[in-house]
Formats: C-alpha cells, structure tokens, sequence
C-alpha cells in the first residue's frame, strides 16, 4: 500500500531570477564559443580608440568627447551583430520551442539574454579604460563629466540592445535581423543630427517634424546632455522607459508563439 510519502514530487519550477541567471551564464558562454565576443570587440575597441587618437593628436585636447561623439554610429553598427542571433538562432536551431516550453515565464529568458548582451557590451565600453588613464595624465579631466558620459553610453546600449532583441524576435534570420536592427538604428541617429532636422523642418515648416523627431524620438539629445556631464531625469526616463517597452514587446511575441 502506497503513502503519500511514496508519491513523487515534481520538481519545483526555477524562480524568473533563477532562470534568467542560467540564461546569461549560456548566452555569454556562446559569445565566446562563437567568437562573437573577441572578433566583434576587438574591431569596436581598435576602430573606436583609433579614431579617436587620430583627432586626439591633430587637436591636441586632453578630454574624451570624441571618442563619446562617435560612439552612437559605431553602437548602432555593431551591437545589431550581437544581438541578431539572439532569437533568430534560436529558431534556427529549433531550441526556441524548447526554451519556451520551459516553466517559466517568456521574460526570464528575455531577460537573461538581455543582460548578457549588456554585459559583453560593457565589457566593449572597458577597452577605452586605456584612454581615460591616459588623458588623466596628460591633463586633468572633468571626472563627473566623464562619468556622466560613460552613464550615458551604457544607457545608450540598454535602448539599442533591447531594440535589437525585439527586432530578432520577428524574424527567424540573423542577416535579416542584423540588417534591419542597423538600419532602425543608424536612422535614429541620423534624425538626432541637427543638419537633418534641419532639412526635414524645410520640407514641411508647418510640422516641424524635422525638429520633433530630433527633441522626442532620436536618443542623440538625451546622449549629449549625459556626454556634457549633465545626468538629467528625462534622459534616464526615455533611455530606461523605451527599453522596457521593447523588452516588454519581445516577450509578448514570444508569449504569442508559445507552444
């Protein structure tokens, strides 16, 4: 006669946080296994810093704002090439299915993936390091400045990093995901430029679209308010309210393709 006791006790389900733990240790694990981690960080730190250098020598200014003002096109470049294998692969691998039979909620693994990438893009922001010690000693540098600047940077990463998810979300390509998450993103940068809004307003005076898409949609007003050392609340609203969104948008397309 069986007891209660006899009877077997299904395994509890992981905690979101649990689950999204072991989704970063995978993610970053295949970073490097695909050398996705050290042939995509080396280009972004050697062509940043080397740049950079170039108008360094030529102005002869010890202060990073160059290296800052560069880094919008070159994140928009190359942070759709991490995350564009993100979902994409996935499906290609046919895990997709697997991972979100698992019991857990769609935003666990968004999540996981999510901070993943972060990281290895942080870990892109720590090869200029280099560039802070030596203008620290060839002058002396506004430090809250530069703070503020590499906040904003990282702040920078979050908004392009969770449009890249979602983009790869939608697709089952990596090249269809890399494309159009760089194009998203190259053209929300181009609309931050001044010369383009000033065209656009040209176009239509009455609508100024020119103008509102520069001040409300383009993060490059909110970046440049960070790399001139000014931490504004309506900059951490936009960069950290429009990731959300995004975060919130992939899981919801993977909650609709759920088996």
């Amino acid at each position: 006669m069986s007891t209660v006791s006899d009877v077997p006790i299904p395994p509890e389900p992981p905690s979101t946080g649990r689950a999204a733990g072991i989704v970063v240790a995978r993610e970053l694990a295949s970073y490097f296994e695909t050398r996705i981690a050290p042939v995509y960080g080396t280009a972004f730190i050697l062509l940043a810093n080397l740049l950079f250098m170039n108008e360094f020598f030529l102005l002869g200014t010890a202060d990073m704002s160059g290296w800052f003002v560069r880094l919008p096109l070159l994140a928009a470049v190359f942070l759709p090439a991490v995350t564009m294998r993100s979902w994409a692969e996935e499906r290609r691998q046919r895990t997709l299915e697997v991972l979100l039979a698992l019991p857990v909620t769609p935003g666990a693994p968004v999540i996981g993936k999510f901070v993943a990438s972060l990281g290895l893009y942080c870990i892109f922001l720590a090869g200029s390091l280099p560039i802070v010690a030596m203008v620290a000693w060839l002058g002396r540098p506004d430090w809250g400045r530069i703070c503020a600047a590499y906040l904003g940077a990282v702040l920078l990463g979050v908004l392009f990093l969770a449009a890249g998810q979602l983009v790869s979300a939608l697709t089952a390509d990596q090249i269809v995901a890399f494309v159009v998450s760089a194009v998203l993103l190259i053209l929300l940068v181009v609309l931050g430029d001044p010369r383009v809004a000033a065209v656009l307003d040209g176009l239509a005076p009455v609508l100024a679209a020119g103008t509102f898409l520069r001040d409300v949609i383009s993060p490059i007003p909110y970046f440049e308010t960070f790399a001139q050392g000014v931490v504004a609340f309506a900059g951490l609203v936009y960069f950290l309210g429009t990731a959300a969104v995004l975060l919130a948008s992939t899981a919801l397309v993977l909650t609709l393709n759920r088996p």
